[in-house]
């Protein structure tokens, strides 16, 4: 199971994804105006934390083989 897409980036489309109000990322404390489902987040923070979480599984998965 892979934490991102094949292409690597997330469709941040819906509506849902921007709030007017910004808020600091929960990755980096930038301010965003973007959401995921767990709060305030950086679309290239939320991909780059995704990107780091598949490798860590793709390593340990190598390492059971």
């Amino acid at each position: 199971m892979r934490a991102l897409p094949p292409g690597g980036l997330l469709d941040w489309s819906a509506p849902w994804h921007w709030n007017h109000d910004a808020r600091p990322c929960r990755y980096c404390g930038a301010p965003t105006h973007l959401r995921d489902g767990k709060g305030a987040a950086d679309k290239v923070c939320a991909e780059a934390a995704l990107a780091e979480i598949d490798g860590i599984v793709r390593a340990y998965a190598q390492d059971r083989l």
